[in-house]
């Protein structure tokens, strides 16, 4: 896997793009902290799993944690003794590598702040840190420079124990936090480690096994019982029933015969089959959920914009709450004033770190991105999570959302003077040129039929109205009635009403004309998906009005609309005319999603507050779209609709408790208890709250992990 990746351009030469997991926009070429918070960069493209550096950051962060947890026991038990000199020495020799060789990397990431002029949690934590450990070392050793006033029983009161500890709490709380955040990518290593690593390829009669970044396009694969399938491409002899949970999220085994698609990464069942590779790299679909959700993974949601304000200006506001509460001490505390003065402003400094409020929003979204990957929902970004959850219309196009997306030819009814095999030939001829199902419908058919196919010379595709060329000379038209008529061809009467009740029938009626002269009709049924109706109905349940788009005739669209339970239709429509709708339901202050598979939805799916493609669609309508399904129905929707509704829940519920926790937390660090209750907190506790408030955000999110969306 990592092999194909770099090879077709998505990775740097040295292997690794990291960037920041609150501050996307900062990154480099290699491991590090942002520049602006001080988190550690994460690698912004998960390759595989056992890479060098997996879990390098919880190892080096680990090994100061054991050591300064070590040396801290001593320290914390000493002050409940009797503080002998000795005992004073001991503790500052003890403290002394806890803070500057486990704490070094708070103080490193401090500095850089205020380099880089971006006051962050490591800013507080340091300048608590050295106040606790600076006043203890003046203390200890030139206690003559203090007055004795600021002395009890003539010695001055030691935080070696407080600098320590807090030390030790903050290590532990980083530690829980990248293990955390390790496991919210765990759903995508789990997809990468499951590639396949080599194939059978059969060359000239002979069968070989090869590695998976060996193979090309075109290459013919044996795929026996029990394997991965090695990439993806076509069945070109045998059957069996595939295994693709772990693309789709769908538990039962999909029957593959000749002809049909097979998926890289998903494990065949029963039978063995040969599969033409058709793409290999980045072109293939486990390679575009890497891509996909690792973009998902670190974008930003517009809600991300309050906590980043309100991070503004509450670092400065941390700092004058901590001037205030020292200089209030100082003024109006009891003996020994000093001491309590400086516990209250280490308090304040270290309570109030915003770590929490960073991690509220990034966390969620890297829980829900891979939670729905899992279930065959692909995020584009962060915004189409936040905008999706708001969605009240949708718009569905209906060949290949509504319906099956590979219709068929049920009937081929040629015109008079035009025998049934020379319309289908002509009409192959030009469908063979375009991507359209309807045309490959066509083209099918007339293969299985045995009909011949001539090169089309100056060929035209109308989207959304039908196709034009020259074969063997003559003008050849394939498309909508519509189509045929503006072009000054009259339609024959038999055929016209033979057309209407093709139509009644669900069926998709495709004219051809030759030479200005109508040729026949070719009648197509694309049925729709079992799943649809069913998928309609929860939609409504959860408030969504449901309305399809198609390029189709009235008559089709109406028939596989009451089908599948939507009462509100527009047919006949182009690209543009798609465009249109959605634009002025959007100028109505209305919500859309758009949903489709074609080129011609691409429109509609750009000018959407949120677009829907399915893979099976084509590459235009998957970059125009913020979501994408990767089995193609629409319970994929509803997984996506519930995916929003979850992940925006939770981030509220971390965006509450983080500003919830500091609001409370600042004045009680500062001492508003003490009047009434007699209360200080103690820094060291202060700490262990600050680290427990980012561990209880990054655990909320990773509930997101089991968010039911079936």
């Amino acid at each position: 896997m990592r092999g194909f990746l770099l090879r077709e351009g998505y990775l740097d030469k040295q292997g690794y793009t990291y960037i920041c997991p609150m501050h996307p926009e900062i990154g480099q070429d290699k491991p590090g902290d942002c520049s602006r918070c001080g988190m550690p960069l994460e690698r912004k493209t998960v390759l595989s799993v056992g890479q060098e550096d997996e879990g390098r950051e919880m190892r080096f962060l680990a090994r100061k944690f054991w050591l300064g947890t070590a040396l801290t026991i001593p320290v914390f038990l000493l002050m409940f003794g009797e503080m002998s000199p000795v005992l004073r020495w001991l503790q500052f020799v003890l403290a002394t590598p806890v803070v500057l060789w486990s704490g070094n990397i708070f103080f490193v990431k401090a500095w850089r702040s205020v380099i880089n002029k971006s006051l962050n949690m490591f800013t507080l934590i340091a300048i608590g840190v050295a106040a606790a450990y600076g006043f203890s070392v003046l203390a200890l050793l030139f206690p003559g420079i203090f007055p004795d006033a600021l002395k009890k029983n003539g010695e001055l009161g030691l935080y070696f124990e407080a600098a320590a500890v807090i030390t030790v709490l903050v290590l532990l709380g980083q530690l829980l936090e990248a293990r955390a955040r390790s496991r919210t990518g765990q759903a995508i290593k789990e997809l990468i480690g499951l590639a396949a690593k080599n194939a059978h390829r059969i060359r000239e009669g002979r069968e070989e096994d090869i590695a998976i970044e060996d193979i090309q396009k075109g290459d013919l694969l044996r795929v026996r019982p029990g394997e991965k399938v090695p990439l993806d491409g076509l069945i070109v002899e045998g059957k069996s029933a595939i295994d693709e949970s772990m693309i789709s999220g769908e538990s039962l085994p999909v029957t593959k015969k000749e002809g049909d698609l097979v998926i890289g990464a998903t494990v065949n069942q029963t039978g063995a089959f040969i599969m033409r590779v058709e793409k290999v790299g980045p072109e293939t679909i486990l390679a575009q959920i890497v891509k996909m959700v690792s973009d998902a993974e670190h974008s930003r949601a517009p809600i991300q914009k309050l906590a980043d304000k309100a991070s503004a200006y509450f670092i400065p506001a941390v700092f004058g709450c901590a001037l205030i509460a020292f200089i209030a001490w100082i003024l109006f505390g009891p003996q020994p004033a000093l001491a309590y003065a400086l516990a209250s402003a280490v308090s304040v400094l270290i309570i109030a770190c915003p770590c929490a409020l960073g991690l509220a929003t990034p966390m969620s979204v890297m829980g829900g991105v891979g939670r729905a990957a899992q279930s065959g929902v692909l995020i584009k970004n962060a915004e189409a999570i936040e905008k999706a959850e708001k969605v009240t219309h949708l718009l569905i196009d209906k060949t290949g959302t509504l319906t099956i997306g590979s219709p068929r030819v049920n009937s081929v009814i040629p015109a008079d003077n035009w025998d049934k095999q020379a319309l289908l030939s002509i009409a192959a001829s030009l469908g063979q040129n375009s991507e359209h199902p309807l045309s490959r419908a066509i083209v099918n058919y007339a293969r299985e039929q045995g009909a011949s196919l001539e090169a089309a010379e100056d060929f035209q595709s109308l989207t959304g109205l039908g196709l034009s060329a020259k074969v063997n000379g003559k003008e050849i038209l394939l498309g909508k009635q519509k189509f045929i008529q503006d072009a000054g061809i009259n339609l024959p009467e038999a055929l016209d009403k033979r057309s209407g009740e093709l139509q009644e029938d669900a069926q998709t009626v495709t004219w051809v004309a030759v030479e200005g002269q109508a040729a026949g009709i070719i009648a197509v049924a694309d049925p729709i998906r079992k799943t649809t109706p069913g998928a309609v109905r929860e939609l409504k349940q959860m408030g969504l009005k449901i309305i399809m788009l198609t390029g189709d005739n009235a008559k089709t669209a109406q028939a596989i609309a009451r089908e599948s339970g939507i009462s509100e239709v527009y047919a006949g429509l182009t690209p543009k005319d798609k465009q249109g709708i959605v634009e002025e339901l959007r100028g109505r202050g209305l919500s859309v999603m758009a949903a489709g598979d074609g080129i011609n939805d691409a429109p509609a799916l750009a000018a959407a507050q949120v677009g829907v493609a399915m893979a099976t669609g084509t590459d235009v309508a998957i970059e125009s779209a913020g979501i994408t399904l990767v089995k193609g129905d629409l319970h994929g929707i509803v997984k996506a609709l519930r995916l929003s509704r979850g992940v925006m829940r939770n981030i509220r519920q971390n965006l509450f408790w983080a500003f919830f926790y500091n609001a409370i937390g600042v004045p009680i660090a500062a001492g508003a208890l003490y009047p009434v209750f007699g209360l200080l907190l103690n820094p060291m506790l202060a700490a262990a709250a600050m680290s427990l408030s980012s561990v209880s955000v990054i655990g909320n999110a990773l509930r997101l992990r089991n968010l039911k969306l079936d």
